[in-house]
Parts: structure tokens; sequence; C-alpha cells
């Protein structure tokens, strides 16, 4: 057995001359002393008896980030090639491997690393000892895994410089960057932590994120989320978690959930690092950062994520960014199995949902959607394993005669066991101010959690959970532009986003906040333009406006939720400010920001809106002049764009849905084809159109294999919603 019974550590204050210097600046400098014991004993707490395991290819700069981490904490350093794999053989690592061969070496290694025995010791392995699992399972069991993760570029940059032109495990016939790549999928295996490595980034910088990812990773209690109308948890205040908020859908004051010290910033190096990185790579990276390894390890983390963008996206880029023309592109999110954006949120929330609900009880999502939200959310939790159908269901409500006939039929055609459609006789916002209600009326979901063992959870977008997969591919849309070459980082774009519950342009928002160089967000809307008056006024006016059914239905809505979480934003996270809008709101039907906030928002937004008539001519001339189809809604988007961006810059316009969702539209703006058939029919005719591109493969299929379009339509009333959730859950639990 190994034992560590010396290091190397760059600086020793030793026991005696530390009292020494404590007892001096005890007498001198009282306060100092007292910073200086904090400062000390948080640093010592970060190690304890636990180990920090520093892991990454070679040249990652593992050795020197870890002797200075470990004189920043006064523990003990271990090298694994120096200290250990050397000390064991009597010779060096160059000389065993030239001895033994690389397959045999890796087993060598490992067996020696299975020897180690080390407490509160900082451990840098050998870029190779990943791939010995046995070994691996050894250091966890007491060590926090830190990752470094240095691009593959920089690697290969830093290895020539050092003149190595092999590493081990490179087989005859094998690039080093292929090597490097290859090695990939078994840092990804082990790691805790992952630490964000750019080209130029000082070894003692690396060092201090790796202390900070550290404290970060042992100290999940400071990251917890309030209520938007509240601001701040006192000490009688129970905390909620992300693992909570995925669940809940409002706080209890009515407020919406959001982290209590807001979203993690990247450096614009980190960004730059994600560059050359897949789209799943850039969404493992982010999504990291902004839940907490205590709520889902990175390992589950990233098995979700597979799941939830592998095979069932049909773009190997997932969300790609095309170019339409002169300086406007697409981030196309449509590639998913229902044809719309809101399947990055509604693949990956179920999966988290389902890891972090209790076992202990049964849970009905409840969801209201304009249109695209219902098929999502149905698909995204039919996917679930069976066992997780089980003990979650969905019903989802929507205006029975505001959605389009084919986002209908979707909708019915995506109805599985545990997930149902009700639909409402009336619009979207009497269904998401009943599901609001319903979440705040404690008596109410304590007798369902009483007398059947269910609780209710939201999947809308006031559940904090279904923004961070959109800021993700915000991100990533300026990434593409650079990896592109369009734009250098640093360089600003816009982005114009179709609006209706507010959702997509404040991931946008947030997006900015975490370091993407966005200049300014356009909010598009069509004849229901409550935001655009919004934004141009500061004036939130539902007085007497009465919902108009566009062909743009996912932004027909008056009384969007997510605006409530970009003003506790402006509003530097004062809840009272928050709640004073929205009582007025709730109770007059409007209320008036202050000119202060108000100046602050237009810093970040712009708007304006769009007619029908201007929708479908957008579609026309684009077709005609591109051969490209817009939906109904990125056309809006798309006239807004060009009314209100001044061309200084890229503009990326979010192309939010598949045309082929809105066939009779793009039939008429076309002008093909009377359009009196039924959904399916619609399709076939778009099908059968050869100059025009195929309609979306999942929508077709959903079409073609649905079953009865028969469902439950109720009337406006929150209390017959209510019945029907409880009846529902009777036949569905019980």
């Amino acid at each position: 057995m190994f034992h560590v019974v010396q290091y190397r550590p760059l600086r020793l204050i030793t026991q005696t001359n530390l009292s020494s210097m404590c007892l001096k600046l005890m007498l001198s400098r009282p306060v100092a002393f007292v910073q200086m014991w904090k400062s000390w004993f948080s640093s010592h707490s970060v190690v304890g008896n636990t180990n920090i395991v520093l892991m990454g290819p070679p040249g990652a700069g593992k050795t020197t980030i870890g002797r200075i981490v470990a004189q920043q904490l006064g523990c003990p350093v271990i090298d694994i090639d120096d200290d250990v794999l050397e000390t064991t053989w009597n010779m060096s690592v160059s000389e065993k491997l030239q001895d033994v061969g690389s397959e045999k070496f890796l087993e060598e290694e490992g067996k020696a690393l299975l020897e180690l025995s080390a407490s509160g010791s900082v451990i840098s392995l050998t870029g190779s000892n990943p791939m010995h699992a046995a070994s691996m399972r050894h250091v966890k069991q007491n060590g926090i895994v830190v990752y470094l993760d240095v691009p593959t570029r920089v690697i290969l940059s830093r290895l020539q410089a050092m003149k190595v032109d092999r590493i081990v495990g490179q087989s005859p016939g094998l690039s080093l960057k292929d090597i490097l790549q290859f090695r990939k999928q078994f840092y990804r295996r082990w790691y805790d932590i992952r630490v964000l490595c750019g080209g130029d980034v000082a070894a003692e910088v690396v060092a201090e994120k790796v202390l900070d990812a550290v404290k970060r990773y042992q100290n999940s209690e400071l990251e917890t989320f309030v209520s938007t109308r509240s601001g701040r948890s006192t000490a009688k205040d129970s905390p909620k978690y992300f693992s909570d908020v995925i669940t809940e859908g409002l706080a209890p004051d009515g407020g919406l959930l959001v982290p209590e010290r807001g979203l993690p910033k990247f450096t614009a190096g980190e960004w730059q690092s994600l560059i050359e990185a897949t789209y799943i790579e850039r969404a493992q990276v982010i999504l990291e950062r902004c839940i907490h390894p205590a709520d889902v390890p990175a390992s589950k983390l990233a098995e979700i994520i597979a799941t939830a963008y592998g095979e069932n996206f049909t773009c190997s880029k997932i969300a790609p960014v095309r170019h339409l023309a002169g300086n406007q592109f697409l981030l196309e999110l449509f590639h998913g199995p229902t044809a719309s954006f809101k399947d990055f949120a509604l693949q990956l929330v179920p999966q988290l949902f389902a890891y972090c609900i209790p076992r202990s009880c049964n849970y009905l999502v409840l969801v209201a959607t304009s249109g695209d939200t219902g098929s999502a959310v149905l698909d995204g939790f039919g996917r679930l394993h069976d066992t997780d159908k089980q003990r979650i269901a969905v019903l989802n409500f929507f205006p029975e005669d505001g959605v389009s006939p084919i986002q209908k039929s979707q909708m019915l055609g995506c109805q599985k066991d545990n997930a149902w459609s009700v639909g409402v006789q009336s619009d979207f916002d009497f269904c998401q101010t009943a599901l609001k209600q319903i979440f705040t009326k404690a008596e109410y979901t304590g007798f369902l959690t009483v007398e059947y063992g269910t609780a209710l959870a939201a999947a809308n977008s006031i559940n904090w959970a279904r923004l961070l997969p959109q800021i993700v591919y915000h991100a990533s849309a300026y990434l593409e532009l650079v990896q592109q070459g369009i734009i250098p980082f640093g360089s600003p774009v816009d982005v114009c986003i179709p609006t209706g519950n507010f959702g997509n342009i404040l991931a946008a928002l947030y997006a900015k906040r975490m370091g993407i160089p966005l200049r300014q967000c356009i909010c598009a809307s069509n004849e229901n333009h409550v935001l655009t008056d919004f934004i141009r006024t500061g004036l939130y006016d539902l007085r007497g406006r009465k919902l108009i059914p566009t062909l743009s239905p996912a932004v027909d809505i008056l009384k969007a939720s997510n605006v409530e979480r970009y003003l506790y934003l402006l509003a530097n996270q004062d809840g009272q400010l928050v709640t004073q809008c929205y009582h007025q709101l709730e109770k007059q039907g409007h209320f008036q920001l202050q000119q202060d906030v108000l100046a602050k928002l237009q810093q970040d937004l712009v708007a304006g809106w769009c007619s029908e008539e201007d929708c479908l001519a957008a579609i026309h001339s684009v077709y005609t002049t591109t051969g490209y189809i817009l939906d109904t809604h990125t056309a809006v988007a798309k006239v807004v764009a060009d009314r209100l961006q001044d061309r200084s810059c890229p503009v990326i316009i979010s192309s939010t849905a598949h045309y082929s969702k809105f066939a009779p539209a793009i039939l008429r703006a076309l002008r093909i084809a009377e359009i009196n058939q039924n959904p399916l029919s619609q399709l076939h005719l778009l099908s059968s159109y050869s100059p025009l591109p195929p309609v979306h493969w999942g929508l077709l299929e959903t079409l073609k294999k649905r079953g009865s379009e028969d469902h439950q339509v109720c009337a406006a009333d929150l209390h017959v919603l209510m019945s029907h959730i409880e009846t529902f859950i009777q036949n569905h639990f019980m």
C-alpha cells in the first residue's frame, strides 16, 4: 500500500510560526486577525479529509495547478507521475511505457493508483488514469474529481511546444488529435466538477477557479431560490433548491421562483472554449453551472442531455443557424419531435423532473398551452420510462378554438396513457391564469396530496427549469456565428424573437447577463401587441383589450408571465416593486414602470408588431426570393426585424416552429390551393408541391398514427377545471 508521508509544497507555514503570527496579529490588529482566521478556516474547510483530484488531458497543467491549489490550502500535493508511478516502478514513466507497451502500461498504471491511500490532499492524475475504471472508482471514494477542460486545439499547441508527438494509447495511424478526442469520453465519465480553461489563462487563475468550483460543490445551500415578490430569503423560510422548484409552479405568495444569487457568469475565455464544441457539449457545460450537482450530478445530467437531444432531433447540430439574406440569420428551433422550440425544454425537463422528485408521491403535471407547448409536453413526458409514467402524469389545457387545426390534431395524437388534453372554451390567458390560481389554493392542493397521494406540478414557462434549455440555444447560436467565421468573438449581435409569454426572449436576456455579447433583443408581437406597447411606454395595460385570434397563435397572449421575472431583474431583486406592479395589474388591469426602470428596460429591448397581412406577405416574399418557407411566427419576427434592426451587426431571428404546423396559412400565403381540407390532407398537399421543402417528419407521423380526435371540452370555469383534475387523478393513479 502506497501511503503519503511527504509532499513538496511551494511554501510551508509550520504550526509554531503560524501560532506566533496569529498572536502578534491578534494583539496589534484584532479585526484583521478575525478576518485572517475566517479566511484560513474557510480554506481548510474546503478539503477536510477529502482529496481534490485534478483530471485532464496531458498538457492541461494538472501538476502546476495542483501545487498552487495545495499551497493555498496548506495541504499535501501528490503528483501521480512523480510521486506514485516513478516511486513504485523505480524508473521513469517513459521508460516504463517503452518497456511494456501502451496496453500493458494502462494496467500497470491502474494497479499503482489502486495502492494509493491519501486524505486531505490535492492529487494530480496522469492524462491516462481515467482510462482505468477500477482505479478511478478507488480515487473517487474519497475525492472530488475536478476536470480541467481545455480545448483540444490548445492542448495540441501545448504538446507541440513541449515536443510531445505521442501519448499513451495512441496506436499507429491514429493522430494525436484523434486520441485526445477519444479520451474525452473517459474524462466525462468520472468528473464531479468541470473547470473551463482557455488558452491564455494563467495557472494561478485556473487554481482560483478550481477552489471556487470545489467550494460551490460543497455548499449547495448557497444556491437557493426565492420568489420574485419577496426578494431575499430569511432564516424562517424553508430553503428551496433546484430539485424543489422543478416541481413547483409558483411561490406561495404567487410570485415566480428565481435563483437568489442570480445566474452564473462566464468569462470571454470560457465562452470561447465552447466555440468548437457540439450543441450537446455546450448544453452540458452551461447547465452544469446553472444546476447544482447536489441536485443533479454531472454524470446524470450528461445522461439526461444525451437522451433529450440524441435521436429525438433530426438535425445533427440540434439548433442550426442558417443564413437567410443580408445580415439576417435564422436560428432553426424546429428539428425536435413536435416541430417547435418548445421541444428544447420539454425533451429535457421531464427527464430532470423524474430524477428530482421524491419516490413517495405521485405527480400530476399541469400545463396551459397556446399551441406548441401542449404537444411538446405530452411527447416529452410520454417518453419517460414505464416506471416513471406510473407516478407522473400530464393534463394539458388548451383553448378549444384558439389553436390551429394541425396543432390540435397534433396534441390529440401525442396523448398517451399518462398524458391527456382538455379543450377549454376560452383563450390561453384564461387557461394560464386558472392554473396559477389552482397552484395558490393550498386547501385544494393539500386535499389532493392527502386524499390521493398526488402533488401538482407545472410545465409552463412559469417553471424555472423550462427557461434553462432556452438560454443554451441562444448562447449556442452566437457561438455558431463565431464558429462559421461570420463574426469574431466579442462582436455584438441582435436577436429578434416572436414573443408571447416572454419566456424565449427572457432566456436571451439571461444569456446576455451570463456573458454572451447580445446588443439588443427585439420583441416581435402580432396584433396582440400589449408587449410592444409596454416596452415602448412602460405601461402594461390590459384594460379594454380582448385577445385577437391570429395566424400566429403561440403569441396570442396578453398577460405574459415571464415579464415578472424580467422586472425582478431590472429592479435589482426588489420584490416589493414587483409585488406592487402585479397587485395593481391583478386589481386594476394595468401598471406603469418608474422612469429609471423603464430606461434600463429600453437599454435591453426594442419592440414592434406585425399585422396579419404583413405576416402573409413576408412568407410569400421570402419564399419567392430565397426558396425558404417561414412559419407564421418567424414571419412576424422577420417583419419586425426588417423595420427595427439597423443592419450594423448580424441579427439572429428565432425560427420557433416548422412551417408545416400552420399549413392553411402557408397555403394561403403562397397562393397554392384552397384550404378547406382536414389537417392531414393539408400536410399531404404541402408534401405534393415539389418546390417546397419537405414537411416536418414528426408532425406527419403523429397525424398519420393518431387515433380518435375525441377529447373532453370544458367550460371556462375554475371549479370545472379543478373537477377535471380530480377526476383525472382518480382514473390514472387510483
